[in-house]
């Protein structure tokens, strides 16, 4: 019999190959699928794959909601399920898809946390630049700010992709799609300044102290550094730059398929949920100002 295993690496080399998948997102089904190995490692020891069926599905299901998981990481692990037995079926391992039937749990729809236009300026503001590691951590900030960009998206940057004169960066985003974001004037003059400061020749935009490349982890620290500086209460991230560009140029009139555009979301309902801001922001206004409200 072939081991999981086997069909689990296959999976995911298609998704890496045909798919063009990020290595945080193969990642991710990778710890999908082993822990579903362990599960029936445990309570189907030698089980064939083919012999996979509804109810062992349903029984993993219960053992997962049985932790203190939430509801979006099940969620997660049923869509991975979903997409590897629809590999499985597509391959002819299965003539059946076992997982077609599962349902997903009702998610829970946050509103997703952004930065006020002074809260911006009060946390750009309070970034010093009296070192290189200063001119880096503003040109960070400014560049999130600027362009909306994912932090994997500035991570992954290289200078060459920054048209300083033209004020453009051209960013790969999920998918391996590329779209280019314009910069204002307040990026424009942080990133000149860090470029003009650095010595070394790594041919990424942002660095590290020693020269390496900075990860997706050191971004987020760089972010905490500064959230503290302001406010010991306030809970954000990097991705909040992102949260907060959107719903300052929807606040301020923008049209939402250019924001989809700049954001580099493939539907424009994942960038309409922005516009729940905006709408809640017109109601607050509304409630304070008007007479009968």
């Amino acid at each position: 019999m072939i081991p999981f295993s086997y069909y689990r690496d296959k999976f995911l080399s298609c998704l890496e190959i045909e798919k063009n998948y990020s290595p945080h997102t193969l990642h991710s089904y990778k710890k999908d699928l082993d822990d579903f190995s362990g599960f029936l490692e445990e309570h189907y020891k030698g089980e064939d794959i083919k012999k996979i069926d509804y109810f062992i599905l349903r029984k993993f299901l219960s053992v997962l909601t049985s932790h203190p998981l939430k509801k979006r990481s099940i969620s997660r692990k049923i869509s991975t399920l979903k997409s590897f037995f629809k590999f499985l079926v597509k391959e002819g391992v299965t003539k059946n898809n076992p997982s077609a039937s599962l349902i997903y749990p009702k998610l829970d729809k946050p509103l997703p946390k952004f930065l006020t236009e002074q809260e911006v300026l009060t946390l750009l503001g309070s970034v010093k630049e009296d070192t290189l590691l200063d001119l880096r951590d503003k040109a960070i900030l400014e560049f999130l700010y600027s362009t909306g960009a994912r932090v994997s998206e500035a991570a992954s940057l290289k200078k060459e992709q920054i048209e300083l004169i033209g004020g453009i960066a051209k960013v790969k985003g999920k998918g391996r799609k590329e779209r280019l974001l314009p910069l204002g004037d307040p990026a424009l003059d942080a990133l000149r300044a860090y470029f003009k400061a650095r010595t070394d020749s790594n041919p990424y935009a942002f660095v590290n102290k020693r020269g390496g490349t900075l990860s997706d982890r050191s971004f987020r620290l760089i972010v905490d550094k500064y959230i503290k500086k302001i406010s010991s209460s306030m809970k954000i991230s990097p991705h909040t730059f992102r949260h907060s560009f959107a719903t300052h140029l929807l606040n301020r009139g923008a049209d939402l398929r250019c924001v989809q555009e700049l954001l580099g979301h493939s539907s424009i309902a994942t960038t309409q949920v922005y516009t729940h801001l905006t709408i809640d922001t017109l109601k607050k206004v509304y409630d304070k100002a008007h007479p009968r409200a």
